[in-house]
């Protein structure tokens, strides 16, 4: 469905970038997996996905390798802005290297990925932008400002060039997942169950329960959510910000 399209996902090696990559990749994209390291990325890519390592924070870096990236598997047609960080501490706890560096990877790394992306993807007749943000994009998430507030400059970031770009063949969408069953969410569960004094069964229950549907929702869950945005008849579905929350939140 998508043979010679050239797709770039950002934190393309594990969870769910890796799920996006893989269902592109499936489809006949040729794809270009980025993230800080390097040997993660090597051990996922294969056929149709070729792993760069880039810093998402670093602008020199991200200019330097889309442009390789585009030089050596043509322009970016989808690009998926996925590299993340995902960390709650309360605001009067958070020091201003906390706050900068979950800014530099959440909403500064969206914004040079994609603006990066669309120099070549402008050069084309088709594009299709979309920025994985999280629920905490759309309502406030108890004990993460600074994660809520990066993942509401994403959606808003998607939502004005979408209005940019009305009328022309590109979109730009937000998928705004809850709990995903990743390496993060384990990470967190260690986390929480530390701050809260409580044990890690009880803290992974936690998020499982935030959770509408009461359990975790699967990396492909969420790249099948990518992959009908990317594919013929979501023509029309431009600036959303797609909850996949198992109900509503």
């Amino acid at each position: 469905m998508l043979t010679g399209k050239h797709a770039l996902v950002t934190g393309g090696g594990t969870g769910i970038g890796l799920a996006i990559a893989r269902a592109l990749a499936a489809e006949g994209c040729m794809v270009t997996i980025t993230g800080r390291r390097l040997d993660v990325l090597e051990t996922v890519a294969g056929e149709r996905i070729f792993a760069v390592s880039m810093d998402v924070r670093d602008e020199r870096d991200v200019v330097a390798k889309i442009a390789a990236a585009v030089k050596a598997r043509g322009p970016i047609q989808i690009c998926i802005a996925n590299a993340g960080i995902a960390e709650g501490r309360a605001l009067h706890k958070t020091d201003m290297a906390f706050w900068r560096n979950m800014m530099a990877t959440n909403l500064d790394g969206a914004f040079l990925s994609i603006r990066e992306s669309l120099k070549s993807m402008r050069q084309t007749d088709w594009g299709r932008v979309i920025a994985v943000s999280s629920i905490a994009g759309l309502r406030g998430l108890q004990g993460a400002a600074c994660y809520s507030a990066s993942k509401h400059g994403m959606v808003g970031l998607i939502r004005a060039l979408s209005e940019d770009y009305l009328g022309k063949p590109y979109t730009f969408n937000a998928l705004c997942p809850a709990y995903v069953d990743t390496a993060i969410v384990a990470r967190n569960t260690v986390s929480i169950a530390a701050r809260a004094g409580i044990e890690d069964e009880k803290a992974r229950e936690i998020m499982v329960s935030a959770n509408r549907h009461n359990r975790l929702i699967a990396p492909e869950e969420v790249s099948a959510a990518a992959l009908w945005l990317v594919s013929p008849g979501s023509e029309s579905v431009n600036g959303q910000a797609i909850e996949i929350a198992g109900g509503q939140m």
